[in-house]
């Protein structure tokens, strides 16, 4: 990937693969790929929500969110349960482990790693707002040559709670000290009121974007994060999880795609 990254080299990268992006999960491999042969430190924190609303179909289950975060009921929280620690995390293990990436999955609960608090404002059920991450389990596997694949289901007070993947990778890449928080989409980047892709966005910009309802829905906590993890000091972009080299250029840092937040 060039020496020009050779100042981020032994920095953690927050990758976050949405669940719309999961069909192109082959070429995020290669990147990550890359990425650990160049010296970063990947962490891949990944969604699934098209999963999750297939399988809730399934069994006769109509999805519900408000404002972009799913509506978790005790049963949608077995079936996310299932889908994001178990069949989506496994697949993406296997995938890297195939194609000689060392990988450990898990979900935030384990070693207590992302620990929360379920959201009251608004009340979705048994869905959480993080509380803290402990970074030490991520940079124990990290030092031990792996890539973290972290599932969003956190430990609750009580058990385990549902988590907007969105957040948690904002969250990870501030407990860690993330130098890129990349968060790879089935959109080319974030678009203003006029359907242009805006290849930056301040924090005053988005404020407006959102005040206007053009960041909306599913966007707002891409956005949200993005902004927590450039209070932390990282860069932080949301790119088209179709681009071959969607994470590749944002770590040279010729971000030729997607949306880059700047201060």
């Amino acid at each position: 990937m060039g020496e020009c990254m050779n100042e981020t080299r032994g920095k953690p990268v927050v990758i976050k693969l949405g669940g719309s992006a999961l069909p192109h999960r082959e070429a995020v491999i290669r990147d990550l790929r890359e990425a650990l042969d160049a010296g970063f430190r990947p962490i891949l924190v990944h969604g699934g929500g098209p999963v999750i609303s297939a399988w809730l179909t399934r069994i006769g289950k109509v999805a519900k969110f408000v404002d972009g975060l799913r509506v978790t009921d005790e049963e949608t929280l077995e079936v996310a349960t299932m889908a994001l620690a178990g069949k989506i995390n496994k697949e993406l293990v296997a995938i890297l482990q195939l194609s000689g990436t060392p990988a450990f999955g898990m979900a935030g609960a384990d070693g207590g790693c992302v620990r929360a608090k379920r959201m009251t404002t608004p009340d979705l059920g048994f869905v959480g707002e993080v509380v803290a991450v402990d970074p030490r389990p991520l940079n124990a596997l990290m030092d031990a040559g792996y890539v973290p694949v972290i599932a969003p289901i956190a430990l609750g007070e009580h058990g385990l709670l549902n988590i907007n993947a969105d957040t948690v990778a904002g969250d990870i890449a501030h407990a860690t000290g993330a130098e890129i928080l990349i968060f790879l989409t089935d959109v080319p980047g974030v678009k203003d009121a006029t359907g242009t892709v805006r290849t930056s966005l301040s924090r005053i910009e988005c404020a407006a974007l959102r005040a206007s309802g053009v960041i909306s829905g599913g966007m707002i906590p891409k956005v949200d994060a993005c902004l927590r993890a450039l209070d932390g000091g990282a860069r932080a972009a949301i790119a088209d999880g179709s681009d071959a080299d969607a994470i590749g250029v944002h770590l040279r840092s010729q971000a030729t795609s997607g949306t880059v937040f700047v201060h």
